[in-house]
């Protein structure tokens, strides 16, 4: 790469990812050589970015949390503000906040000063987000922890609460992190259980990063997939439903289970889709919607919306 300016933001964005970079990894992607990448690093300490360098077999280069923000990237408030605003919107599964946020948020984090990690981190526990509610939050901080491991690539080891409740610890060679809009999942392959497995994030817990890189396996399908048919492999019944309204003011969790709807008798729109969820748990998801619906089957969904539809009734007296 002989475009030196273009080399310059190329070496930044593989420092950013949080990992050490072997000099001469970084020679082999910029397709140049370890003297040219030395001198590089100098240029880019010139410019107030903190590049740190490790000696010895294992050592390396990599960007480390400095006395202030580099130049003509952000300022304080700024930093501040945009890690908050992505903590919020990637803790909670927001539809459109997807992978590439939770990247943005792992970089930004990694250069932050102490001073600013602290007033992100008041911020964050001081505020109550108002959510849709039909999703399962997520620590932020498991996110961008998980997204380092994808991005380094290090295997991931962390304790795991199955669907039934059961607890285990897993060692993983993290691949993909997925949002479907109300959920995240990480796409993984199992060290133990030798083979891809889908793991839903909000059931994660204590993530640690084991400094231990590898060579990336091939996933025999896309990641996002790779999920679906995941989501699919379980207990599933086909849900037919109408919403009043159009298809495009309908939220983006539903509109992408949906697939393409159909015009409804009388109006409105009717889709069809498959789901795991617990009838009940489904049904309130449906009445969050914000728009009335028709449940058309199966029978058991009516009957769960006919029961929350009386309890409800109820809660709001005579």
């Amino acid at each position: 790469m002989t475009d030196t300016p273009a080399r310059l933001l190329t070496l930044l964005s593989l420092l950013q990812t949080p990992r050490e970079w072997p000099g001469s990894e970084l020679a082999e992607r910029l397709r140049v050589s370890a003297r040219t990448i030395r001198r590089d690093i100098d240029r880019l300490r010139e410019l107030g970015y903190p590049v740190e360098a490790t000696l010895g077999s294992e050592g390396g280069y990599r960007l480390v949390a400095g006395a202030a923000m580099p130049p003509l990237v952000l300022d304080d408030e700024e930093a501040v503000a945009i890690a908050v605003g992505l903590r919020a919107g990637a803790g909670h599964a927001i539809e459109g906040v997807e992978e590439a946020s939770v990247r943005a948020l792992a970089k930004l984090e990694q250069v932050l000063p102490g001073r600013l990690r602290r007033r992100v981190s008041a911020l964050q526990s001081a505020t109550v987000a108002l959510t849709r509610g039909d999703g399962a939050s997520v620590d932020p901080r498991t996110l961008t922890v998980i997204a380092s491991a994808v991005a380094g690539p290090e295997r991931l080891r962390f304790a795991y609460r199955a669907r039934d409740g059961v607890a285990s610890r897993r060692l993983v060679e993290p691949y993909r992190l997925v949002s479907t809009g109300s959920r995240w999942y990480l796409v993984a392959y199992d060290m133990e259980r030798e083979d891809w497995r889908t793991f839903r994030v909000d059931r994660v817990g204590e993530p640690c990063a084991t400094g231990a890189r590898f060579v990336g396996r091939e996933l025999p399908m896309e990641a996002v997939e790779f999920v679906r048919r995941g989501l699919r492999g379980g207990e599933t019944y086909r849900v037919d439903v109408t919403f009043a309204g159009a298809l495009g003011e309908l939220p983006g969790w539903v509109r992408e289970l949906a697939g393409v709807g159909s015009p409804g008798a009388g109006g409105g729109v009717r889709v069809a889709f498959e789901s795991a969820d617990s009838p009940e748990w489904l049904v309130a998801r449906l009445g969050l919607v914000g728009v009335p619906f028709t449940v058309h089957g199966p029978g058991f969904l009516a009957e769960a919306a006919g029961a929350l539809g009386a309890r409800l009734t109820g809660a709001a007296g005579p």
